[in-house]
């Protein structure tokens, strides 16, 4: 008896990175020339939903409504909300931040490690209670420190 092979389905290239830079660029494209300009900081109706919802659950410290946010799930929401343009005045405002009570010693290896990984900005893990100098002894900030550092430094 002959076996038939089955045709490979085609795949979906919706979520491909070229239909995704594709749709970027589309969208970039009309509103520079549809008058809104680059600068114009208007979100179409899907992001704002999503900025909407992680505001709510890094209020709540749940994900939708069901388990509590891990640390690193506050890191991702943090760290996605501000690339979204969100000030971080107003994250401050509805996220608790929350006291490390592991010693400094001991995270500075892990967080070079997530650091690395993610490369998620300076002022999330400030969210999770991770300090400046476990941030500095990481190598998460540079040997220009940080925004208060310089402007002690300026001061002086």
């Amino acid at each position: 008896m002959a076996r038939t092979t089955r045709s490979a389905k085609p795949q979906n290239r919706r979520g491909s990175p070229e239909a995704i830079e594709k749709r970027r660029a589309a969208r970039l494209f009309n509103d520079v020339l549809g008058g809104r300009g680059a600068g114009a900081h208007k979100r179409d109706g899907r992001t704002e939903k999503r900025r909407q919802r992680l505001m709510r659950e890094l209020e709540s410290g749940k994900v939708r409504g069901a388990r509590e946010l891990k640390p690193l799930d506050v890191l991702v929401r943090v760290h996605e909300l501000m690339e979204l343009g969100e000030p971080l005045r107003s994250i401050r405002r509805v996220a608790k931040v929350r006291k490390a009570a592991v010693p400094a010693e001991e995270m500075i290896d892990v967080v070079s490690r997530l650091h690395k990984a993610y490369g998620f900005r300076p002022e999330c893990y400030r969210f999770v209670g991770v300090g400046e100098d476990v941030l500095r002894s990481a190598g998460v900030l540079g040997a220009e420190g940080s925004r208060a550092a310089r402007s002690r430094k300026r001061a002086s």
